[in-house]
């Protein structure tokens, strides 16, 4: 006869009935039933893997750039004014010592020689203009019907004309010169020749002189007097 036991205890083993396989007294993972070999071992539920466990520390937030939020407005003038100052030293340089916005200045002599060369009509040229008068333009050229020399200057206002001789017929020079709206406008004396005078495109106005074997045409945005003193300088 066995002693009694606990009420509470479990049988090491139960018999199954007659043809059944025998069964566990605990399902896997539970107390007092050990994991088989091979298979996970269960993890408690809400459980995630945690700082600790992965030896990994969460990337801190994203510094804030205190100096950059500090700027006042008068630093930014400032930083300002620091990139500012070395390109106005360098653009008075260009302007002061280089001449930057002086148009270049050309020499006359070669297209004045071309035209003379040419024997095409009498080639004239200004003389004693004085000072602040500059060649900016000098081309003699063969064109259909004739050949025409030009002569350009900046005036001493800084304004522009030009001094044209051709010897193709006015009546297709003017109109490619001063275009279709090119009108007289009366008759001026300049040095004992009578020159006509004319408007031409925009704001541009010219002096006209018709001689047998040549047209002379001084036109440009200058002001009158710088005109006709350009005129009357031809010799």
């Amino acid at each position: 006869m066995e002693p009694a036991q606990p009420a509470d205890r479990v049988p090491a083993e139960t018999t199954p009935p007659e043809g059944r396989p025998p069964v566990d007294p605990a399902p896997p993972g539970e107390p007092g039933r050990p994991v088989p070999s091979g298979e996970p071992a269960l993890v408690e539920p809400g459980g995630p893997v945690g700082a600790a466990e992965t030896g990994e520390l969460p990337a801190p937030p994203a510094a804030v750039d205190a100096a950059r939020s500090d700027r006042s407005p008068k630093d930014m003038a400032i930083s300002l004014l620091v990139l500012l100052i070395p390109i106005a030293l360098l653009l008075a340089f260009y302007r002061g010592v280089l001449g930057g916005d002086q148009p270049s200045v050309v020499d006359p002599a070669p297209a004045l020689d071309a035209a003379r060369a040419a024997s095409a009509f009498p080639v004239s040229q200004p003389d004693g203009l004085g000072e602040g008068w500059r060649t900016v333009r000098a081309d003699f050229r063969t064109v259909e019907g004739g050949a025409t020399l030009r002569l350009g200057y900046v005036t001493p206002e800084g304004r522009g004309a030009q001094v044209v001789q051709s010897s193709v017929p006015p009546e297709r020079l003017l109109p490619t010169e001063l275009t279709d709206q090119g009108q007289p406008q009366g008759q001026t004396d300049l040095g004992g020749r009578a020159w006509q005078r004319y408007t031409a495109r925009g704001n541009e106005q010219a002096l006209v002189l018709l001689e047998p074997d040549r047209t002379v045409i001084v036109v440009g945005d200058a002001r009158d007097n710088e005109l006709r003193a350009l005129a009357g300088a031809l010799r």
